[in-house]
């Protein structure tokens, strides 16, 4: 569960802390989202981090992989920030499609849902928009294709600098 706190500026070194102790905190301050629990952190420059914070967590209820660390779920969203800032009707769609998918969520937005299963029942409303295709089409490869998370779901990566499967483990299948 992420549990995200929309601070503001001058957010104290104990409240900090304080927080710290309950789940996964993501901090949004200034134009960043933080997790100080895990020591990271996403600057964005196009999109607002409220917006982030919520493609972080629209990434992770799409692809759910509870051993998969939320900060590479925020590196496969960054994409999307950094094509905003090169494309207005791109920011346009993501920024409504985000106030969409909160407004369908009821108060508390979308980050405010408790259960997956809610979260998840408010994605299948949207997922014929084509904000939800960008965002699940995206996810594919920017997720997938970190080279940091191929160890958590035991892929062993690419063998052909390596011999080949043939020579090194054809038969094992113990990655799937």
């Amino acid at each position: 569960m992420v549990t995200i706190y929309d601070g503001k500026p001058g957010l104290s070194r104990r409240e900090l802390l304080k927080r710290g102790g309950i789940g996964a905190l993501l901090v949004i301050s200034g134009s960043a989202v933080i997790s100080p629990e895990h020591a990271w952190g996403l600057e964005t420059s196009a999109l607002k981090p409220e917006t982030m914070a919520t493609l972080i967590q629209m990434a992770r209820d799409i692809y759910p992989h509870d051993q998969v660390p939320d900060k590479y779920y925020a590196i496969a969203v960054k994409g999307h920030d950094e094509q905003a800032g090169k494309d207005a009707a791109y920011k346009a769609m993501i920024e409504d499609g985000i106030a969409d998918l909160d407004k369908k969520s009821g108060d508390g937005g979308y980050r405010g849902l408790g259960w997956e299963d809610q979260r998840v029942a408010v994605l299948k409303q949207i997922e014929a928009t084509p904000f939800f295709q960008a965002i699940q089409g995206g996810l594919v490869v920017s997720l997938y294709n970190q080279k940091e998370v191929w160890p958590i779901f035991g892929y062993e990566g690419e063998s052909f600098s390596k011999g080949g499967y043939i020579a090194r483990g054809f038969n094992d299948i113990e990655w799937l």
